[in-house]
């Protein structure tokens, strides 16, 4: 059976540096309000509960081994009353090492983080392991691979998740200034070169000493913007149709045709 569209949302807000517990409630005032527009999924962008901010990132930060602590309860709360699965980034501490994270928070209570960013960018490096494996969830029936920033600019990272049954490519981000060219123009060609949508949540204001540029959108299968913030507040809804899916993928056969090999490289 096909499932029916999923309606999602992206939401984007100034959050504070260090402030995990004011973070938290800022995430949850968002699902909240996802909520009251019957959304059954909720992205955040990259490290929301923390501030993205490597000052930050250099201290204490949540822990892999706490997600049933009660410094998660109002999202999990905010979750349960919205009815809406949330994720939502975070760095987490993994015994001695550090991940840049995404955390699934379901209706039910359960808090589980599936993923781990797999491209650093080059000052994370200094923080962070990259994550060794994809992950995908599932909403409603349909299947919504994970990303976090850097993954989207590797053609192969959305090509996996895809391959692997994805309906839709999740890409929490932090982009800084002069980044919106790449962040349009990456995320578009992932949902056109899979024939898949594409979930952004960006970070947007500052935090720290950092000023980020937001930008939250929802691209169709043929990378047409369904929704989209500029820099302020607030969320970006739109639903994720498999019907439109299929009729693009049947239209623009580029995931399907992909052949294994191009064989060996003649230079005359």
């Amino acid at each position: 059976m096909t499932p029916e569209p999923l309606r999602v949302a992206v939401g984007q807000a100034v959050v504070t540096s260090g402030d995990v517990a004011a973070n938290v409630a800022k995430a949850a005032r968002l699902v909240s309000l996802a909520g009251s527009q019957g959304v059954r999924m909720v992205l955040l962008p990259e490290a929301f509960l923390t501030g993205y901010d490597l000052g930050v990132f250099l201290g204490p930060v949540p822990s892999a081994d706490d997600l049933d602590g009660g410094w998660l309860d109002p999202l999990r709360a905010a979750s349960a009353e919205a009815d809406a699965v949330v994720v939502v980034s975070t760095p987490l501490r993994r015994g001695a090492e550090k991940t840049l994270s995404l955390l699934v928070v379901r209706p039910s209570g359960r808090v589980t983080a599936p993923y781990d960013k797999q491209h650093l960018d080059a000052d994370e490096t200094a923080f962070f392991v990259a994550g060794d494996h994809g992950a995908s969830i599932t909403v409603d029936g349909m299947e919504l691979g994970l990303s976090i920033c850097y993954d989207g600019s590797f053609p192969e990272h959305a090509r996996a998740a895809a391959d692997d049954g994805a309906a839709a490519y999740l890409s929490s981000s932090a982009l800084l200034p002069g980044g919106a060219h790449r962040r349009d123009t990456a995320l578009a060609a992932r949902a056109l070169d899979n024939g898949m949508y594409v979930v952004l949540a960006a970070m947007t204001g500052p935090c720290g000493p950092y000023e980020f540029i937001g930008g939250s959108a929802v691209y169709d299968p043929e990378g047409r913007p369904l929704a989209r913030l500029g820099e302020e507040e607030g969320l970006a809804v739109a639903e994720l149709d498999p019907a439109v899916l299929a009729e693009a993928r049947a239209a623009h056969r580029m995931h399907a045709d992909r052949r294994a090999s191009l064989g060996p490289r003649v230079r005359d």
